[in-house]
């Protein structure tokens, strides 16, 4: 099952599955609705039984499309289609919606007892509380590549998704862990200052150096709010305290992440920025899969270097460490906030260094932290913060 099959996640997932045919089947996918064609070929493709399409306005164009290509996929509406085929019975759901729609399908999925391969970091930062309440040990396998590795830097014991390090990963040698160390590319402003920042385009934010992402994503990159909301994901996957979790600057994303041992011993993951890697071993756990990725040429010289990240030009990773400190809905409303000042600014109404003032904005007024974090308490957080972060946004223009 793979759902945001249309984007960079998901198409590089459909790559690994026609590689391996002797490996994967694909049973319903599903997509946001923008690219109906895309959407339609890979049906026809993989022959999958269902298409969901979270658009009910491309409910048509889809239609339309599959019907061109003969296929008699069952089709699938709105955000409740999308939750719906997550239920279907497979053996692991790759959840690579983009943004806060995937929280209904990653619940959907472990509810329905399905290993769940996760690239929707969104679902578990807003709905932190309620996912590890419904996922069992072992269930959810990340898919990001800086929590891959963090999951391939301990060996001892096989990863088990939402279980506490205590009682999952390292089992009784938890005492040993010092840190965690989550690298960063820098994005395409690395060792730019605020100031440098205040003219940048869409364009540019864009260009990514080092991987090619969606617009939310690769902008997200760019403000190192990505980076912020992997801090929160690797706190709530491996139950690490915020402040023993640092970020380090990594231009050449060759090292995806650290773990650190109380007597200096660093454990890195080390491999090529290509997320076919990480992508393999979320849908193929707990085996790997053979030539997912082009391994790292030792015949040929390297540098790697490692920088301290900026807090000045970058607050973004600080303030979301304070956000999941706080808790409740609070990420709920920096992500939230966040999606909107994205949108603003790849539309040329917001300044670059505007969306991470924003979402601090919209975190300072908001009053979450102690509310019942409850589907309808974490939605109602969302809408609030959409709502005021177009407010400001509105002023700022």
């Amino acid at each position: 099952m793979i759902l945001g099959s249309t984007g960079s996640v998901g198409t590089q997932a459909v790559d690994i599955v026609r590689r391996n045919p002797d490996r994967f089947r694909v049973v319903a996918l599903a997509a946001g609705g923008s690219r109906p064609d895309l959407l339609a070929d890979q049906a026809v493709a993989l022959g999958v039984e269902a298409v969901a399409v979270a658009d009910t306005a491309a409910a048509e164009a889809t239609r339309a499309c599959l019907s061109d290509r003969g296929s008699t996929a069952k089709l699938l509406l709105g955000s409740s289609g999308v939750a719906e085929v997550a239920t279907w019975p497979c053996s692991v759901v790759l959840n690579a919606i983009t943004g806060a729609l995937g929280l209904e399908s990653t619940l959907a999925a472990v509810n329905a007892g399905r290993l769940l391969a996760l690239a929707n970091k969104e679902s578990l930062i807003i709905g932190g509380p309620l996912v590890r309440a419904a996922a069992e040990p072992g269930q959810i396998v990340p898919v990001d590549s800086e929590h891959f590795a963090l999951a391939q830097c301990f060996p001892r014991v096989e990863f088990s998704g939402l279980r506490s390090l205590a009682q999952g990963i390292v089992g009784a040698q938890t005492a040993e862990l010092s840190r965690l160390v989550i690298t960063a590319s820098g994005g395409p402003f690395r060792g730019w200052s605020r100031g440098d920042l205040a003219g940048v385009t869409p364009e540019q934010a864009l260009a990514h150096p080092t991987w090619s992402m969606g617009p939310m994503i690769t902008v997200n990159s760019a403000t190192l709010v990505n980076k912020g909301l992997e801090v929160i994901e690797a706190h709530l996957l491996f139950d690490v305290p915020f402040e023993q979790i640092r970020v380090v600057v990594h231009p050449q994303s060759v090292i995806h992440s650290m773990v650190e041992l109380v007597d200096g011993t660093t454990l890195a993951q080390a491999s090529p920025p290509d997320m076919r890697l990480p992508i393999a071993n979320g849908i193929g756990w707990p085996h790997r899969v053979p030539g997912a990725s082009t391994p790292v040429d030792w015949t040929s010289a390297h540098t790697w270097t490692f920088e301290p990240l900026d807090p000045r030009a970058f607050p973004a990773v600080e303030l979301a460490a304070t956000v999941g400190a706080t808790g409740g809905t609070a990420p709920a409303v920096y992500n939230a906030a966040n999606e909107e000042a994205v949108a603003a600014f790849l539309e040329h109404r917001l300044a670059f260094p505007a969306i991470v003032d924003t979402v601090a904005q919209v975190v300072s007024e908001h009053s979450g932290a102690a509310q019942d974090t409850g589907l309808p308490a974490v939605y109602a957080a969302d809408a609030w913060a959409r709502a005021r972060a177009r407010e400001l946004i509105t002023r700022a223009g």
